[in-house]
C-alpha cells in the first residue's frame, strides 16, 4: 500500500465514510423475518387469504404442547399451573388444557350465556326442565363435583355456561385424565397455545417459547416435567437458529481460508486491507440502498445478498494479480476497466430481472446485489489504484504458471468436443425421471424427520385444525358471515357423524348470528313468571325458596341486552378465536372454517359445490400454483435479461467469435450443473436459479478476463494467477455451504461450487484463441 499523504488521506476518508454510512445503515434499517416476503405478491383474493393463511391463520399459530415424565396426578397439576400462570402473558391469545372453569369468562359476558348457548333453541325455561335440571343438580351436589358446583349453582342452575364452555371446546375432544387433556396412553398431558405473533417470525416467536420454558420452571420447582413443544411456530425458530448458525460458522472458516489464501497469493497484508474495502463498501452500500428503498429487509435477503457478492471479490483480486513492477496501479486499472465494467453490467443485469419478479424478498435481493456490484466495481476502478503501490514482482511471472499455460495450450480445442457434452447434458435434463421443479415448500425445511412425525401425533391426539385444508366462507358484513355458518352447521355435523372430518371450528360456535340471539332473547320468560315457575319446579328437591334469585335476576338482565356482536366479543379472552376466524378484508368479510381429522376430500369437494358461496381452500395446492406461476415469471425475466446480456457483451466486444466465445463457457456450464443435478436426483427450486444466475456471473467473469488476455501471453498468466485466487476463494465459501444440511443453503452451495469449476474449467479452453493467434 501507498503511504503518500494523498493516499493516507483518501484510506481514512473512505474508512469514515464506511462508519458514517454503516451509522446511518445502523439507525435506518429494520430486518423483518415474515418468510412471506419470498412468496409472489397476490394478486386474486384467493391468493391473499392464501398468504395470510401461511403465515397468519390458525393452524400456524398452534403450538402443542405435551408434558411428561411424571406421574398423571402431577402432570395434570403442573398443567393447570401452567395455563394460570401464562393466561395473562401477552404473547399468548389462547393456552387452554381442556379444564372448563366459569372463571374462564368475563362477567360482563356471563348473562349472554342464555343468547349463546343453543339451549332455549329446543327447550325453554319451563317448569318440566326446570324441574329434572334441579333434580339432576340436587345428585351433583351429592357428589365429588359437588364443592364445585356448590358455589355457582345459584346463579346457573341449568348449568347453561358450562354447556357453553364444552361448545367452545374442540370438536374432536381429546382423552382427558382428571379433568384436563392428556394423549390416549396416559402417559402426557397436553396443552393447546395459540401465540399472537404469526407462524413465520421467529423473533417474536422465540420470545413466546422462552416464556413457556420460563413458566414451566416456575410452577414444575424440583418435579422433573419435561416439556415438548411442536408446531410451526416452534419449526420457524428452528429453521431460523439452524440457518444462522451454519452460515456463521461456514462464513467465519471461509474468512480464515481467505485470508490465508491472500497471503500465500500475494504475500503481503497489505492485499488483505485492499480487497477488503471494495467488498466493505459493497456491504454497507447494498444495506444503504435496501433500506432507503424498501425500509425493512428480510433477514434471508441479507444473508443471500453477502453470499451473492461473493462476485464483487473477484474486482479487486483482478487488479492485484495484474500489479507489476513497470506499470502505475492507475494504468492497469484503466486498462483492466473495460473487461471490468462488462462483467458489472452484465451481472446487475441478470439480478436486476429479480426486481420484476413479483417477489418482494427478490426484489430486495435485486436491489441488494446490483447496489453492491456497482460499488464494489466504481471503487476497485477509481479508489484502489490510489492506494496501492507499484507491485515489487509481476505475479504472471512464474515457472508454475507459465508450464500450466504451456499444458492448457497444448490441449485440442474443443469445440466439437462442448457440442458433445451440451448434448449428453440436454438429454439427462429431459429424460430424469424426478419432477422438474420442486413446488413443496415442506420439502425445504431443515426440520428433522421426527419432528415433523411428533408433530403430526401431537396434533392427532389434540384434534387441532389441519393445516391443509379450510372452508371461506365470503360476505359483505360478519352478521351475514354468521347467518351462511349457522345454515352450513348441519350439513358439518352430518360430515363428523359420518367420518369425513373430525371436527370443524368457526365465528358461529362462539357467537351465533343476531337473529339468533334475538330468537333465543324472545323465548326467556319475565322474572315475575320465572320466579313463580321456579317455585313450583323446586318441590321435591333439596333447594330452599329464593336461592336461585341470582339466577332470576341473570335471566332478566338477558331479556334487555342488544346482541352480543363480533366488535364485543373481539375484547374478550375469545376475541382470538373470532379473530383468526372472521376475518375483514377490503370489500367484505371472509369466514374460515378450520377442519380437524379430513378423512374425504371428495365429501368436503361435494359439500362445498351444494354450499353455494363457500371454496374449500387446499393450501399445499394453492401455494404450489402460486410458486409454479411465480417461477415462470422470473424465467420469462431471466430471459429478457439474456437478451440484454448479449446485446452488452455484443456492443463490448464488437466481434462475433469473441462473444461466442466468451459465452459458450457460460452455457456450457449452466447445462451441464443442470444436468449433474437432475441425475442426482434433484427437482429444482427457486434458490437453485439464484445459484445458477450467481455461477453465471461467476463464469462471465472468467471468460472476460480469459478473452482479454488472449492475445498477449504474459496477460495470460497474470489473468491465470487472478482466476486462480478468484475461483478457490470462491469455492471455499459455497463447498462448505453444500455442506449444510440446511436445504437452502446447500441448494445454492451444491450448484455455485459446481458451477466454479465448470466455469474455471470451460472458460480456460474456450476462450483460448485459434492457432497463431496468441502472443
Amino acid at each position: 500500500m501507498k503511504r503518500t499523504p494523498a493516499a493516507l488521506a483518501l484510506l481514512t476518508l473512505w474508512i469514515a465514510a464506511l462508519a458514517l454510512l454503516g451509522w446511518f445503515v445502523q439507525r435506518q434499517l429494520v430486518i423483518g423475518a415474515d418468510l412471506r416476503l419470498f412468496l409472489p405478491n397476490p394478486v386474486t383474493p384467493e391468493q391473499r387469504l392464501l398468504l395470510e393463511e401461511i403465515g397468519e391463520g390458525p393452524a400456524s399459530r398452534v403450538l402443542v404442547v405435551a408434558l411428561e415424565g411424571a406421574d398423571a396426578p402431577v402432570l395434570a397439576d403442573v398443567s393447570r399451573a401452567l395455563v394460570d400462570s401464562l393466561r395473562e402473558n401477552p404473547n399468548f391469545s389462547v393456552i387452554t388444557n381442556g379444564e372448563m372453569s366459569p372463571d374462564a369468562v368475563p362477567d360482563e359476558l356471563l348473562p349472554y350465556r342464555f343468547l349463546l348457548s343453543p339451549t332455549l333453541d329446543t327447550q325453554p325455561l319451563d317448569e318440566k326442565y326446570l324441574h329434572g335440571e334441579l333434580l339432576a343438580r340436587g345428585r351433583d351436589l351429592a357428589s365429588p363435583a359437588g364443592a364445585f358446583l356448590e358455589e355457582w349453582l345459584p346463579r346457573d342452575p341449568t348449568l347453561e355456561l358450562l354447556q357453553l364452555l364444552q361448545r367452545w371446546q374442540p370438536m374432536q375432544e381429546p382423552h382427558r385424565e382428571f379433568d384436563v387433556w392428556f394423549d390416549r396412553a396416559g402417559r402426557r398431558a397436553l396443552l393447546l397455545v395459540v401465540t399472537h405473533a404469526p407462524g413465520f417470525d421467529p423473533d417474536r416467536q422465540k420470545v413466546a417459547l422462552g416464556d413457556l420454558e420460563h413458566a414451566l420452571q416456575q410452577v414444575a420447582g424440583d418435579r422433573k416435567v419435561k416439556m415438548t413443544v411442536s408446531g410451526a411456530g416452534k419449526f420457524s425458530v428452528l429453521m431460523e437458529a439452524r440457518t444462522r448458525g451454519q452460515a456463521q460458522a461456514f462464513g467465519t472458516a471461509a474468512t480464515v481460508g481467505m485470508i490465508l489464501l491472500l497471503l500465500v497469493a500475494y504475500r503481503s497484508f497489505g492485499s488483505i486491507v485492499l480487497s477488503s474495502l471494495p467488498l466493505a463498501s459493497a456491504a454497507i452500500a447494498g444495506m444503504a440502498a435496501v433500506s432507503a428503498i424498501f425500509g425493512t429487509v428480510h433477514g434471508i435477503t441479507l444473508a443471500f445478498g453477502f453470499t451473492l457478492i461473493g462476485v464483487a471479490q473477484d474486482y479487486p483480486l483482478h487488479l492485484l494479480s495484474h500489479r507489476r513492477p513497470d506499470h502505475e496501479p492507475a494504468d492497469i486499472a484503466r486498462g483492466l476497466w473495460p473487461t471490468l465494467a462488462t462483467g458489472v453490467a452484465s451481472t446487475c443485469i441478470a439480478y436486476l430481472t429479480f426486481m420484476f419478479s413479483g417477489v418482494n424478498g427478490l426484489a430486495q435481493l435485486a436491489c441488494f446485489t446490483v447496489a453492491s456490484l456497482a460499488v464494489a466495481g466504481v471503487t476497485t476502478r477509481f479508489g484502489l489504484p490510489v492506494l496501492m503501490a507499484r507491485a515489487g514482482r509481476d505475479f504472471g511471472d512464474s515457472r508454475f504458471l507459465d508450464r500450466l499455460w504451456d499444458r492448457i495450450a497444448a490441449l485440442p480445442h474443443m469445440r466439437w468436443t462442448a457440442a458433445a457434452l451440451a448434448a449428453v447434458g440436454i438429454g439427462v435434463i429431459v429424460l430424469a425421471p424426478q419432477a422438474f421443479w420442486e413446488n413443496d415448500l415442506s420439502r425445504l425445511t431443515p426440520v428433522p424427520r421426527d419432528l415433523l412425525i411428533t408433530d403430526a401425533q401431537l396434533r392427532s391426539e389434540l384434534g387441532t385444525a389441519d393445516a391443509r385444508y379450510l372452508l371461506v366462507v365470503g360476505a359483505t358484513d360478519s352478521e351475514q358471515a354468521l347467518r351462511t355458518l349457522e345454515t352450513m352447521e348441519p350439513s358439518l355435523q352430518a360430515l363428523v357423524k359420518s367420518g369425513a372430518i373430525g371436527g370443524y371450528d368457526d365465528a358461529a360456535r362462539y357467537v351465533p348470528s343476531p337473529e339468533t340471539q334475538l330468537r333465543r332473547q324472545q323465548r326467556l320468560s319475565d322474572a315475575a313468571t320465572l320466579r313463580e315457575t321456579l317455585q313450583r319446579s323446586q318441590t321435591g328437591t333439596p333447594f330452599r325458596a329464593g336461592v336461585f334469585d341470582p339466577f332470576v335476576q341473570d335471566v332478566e338482565h338477558a331479556r334487555s341486552l342488544p346482541p352480543l356482536t363480533v366488535e364485543k366479543l373481539r375484547g374478550s379472552p375469545l376475541g382470538a378465536s373470532i379473530d383468526m376466524l372472521l376475518t375483514q378484508r377490503s370489500g367484505g368479510v371472509s369466514a374460515l372454517v378450520t377442519l380437524s381429522g379430513v378423512n374425504d376430500v371428495a365429501a368436503l369437494q361435494a359439500f362445498v359445490r351444494k354450499a353455494g358461496n363457500v371454496s374449500l381452500l387446499d393450501i399445499k395446492d394453492a401455494s404450489e400454483q402460486l410458486i409454479a406461476a411465480q417461477r415462470t415469471r422470473i424465467l420469462w425475466s431471466l430471459a429478457a435479461a439474456a437478451v440484454l446480456l448479449i446485446i452488452v457483451i455484443a456492443v463490448a466486444l464488437r466481434g462475433r467469435s469473441r462473444v461466442l466465445r466468451v459465452l459458450a463457457p457460460m452455457a456450457l456450464t449452466t447445462v451441464l450443473v443442470l444436468a449433474v443435478l437432475r441425475a442426482s436426483g434433484e427437482s429444482l427450486n427457486l434458490f437453485h436459479l439464484i445459484a445458477l444466475i450467481l455461477a453465471a456471473g461467476l463464469g462471465l467473469d472468467y471468460a472476460l478476463f480469459f478473452e482479454h488476455a488472449s492475445a498477449d501471453r504474459a496477460e495470460q498468466r497474470r489473468t491465470l494467477h487472478a482466476v486462480l485466487v478468484c475461483s478457490l476463494s470462491t469455492l471455499m465459501v459455497f463447498a462448505l455451504l453444500g455442506l449444510s444440511d440446511v436445504p437452502v443453503l446447500r441448494a445454492i452451495g451444491v450448484t455455485v461450487t459446481l458451477g466454479v469449476i465448470f466455469n474455471f474449467v470451460f472458460a480456460l479452453l474456450l476462450t483460448r484463441p485459434p492457432p497463431g493467434d496468441a502472443a
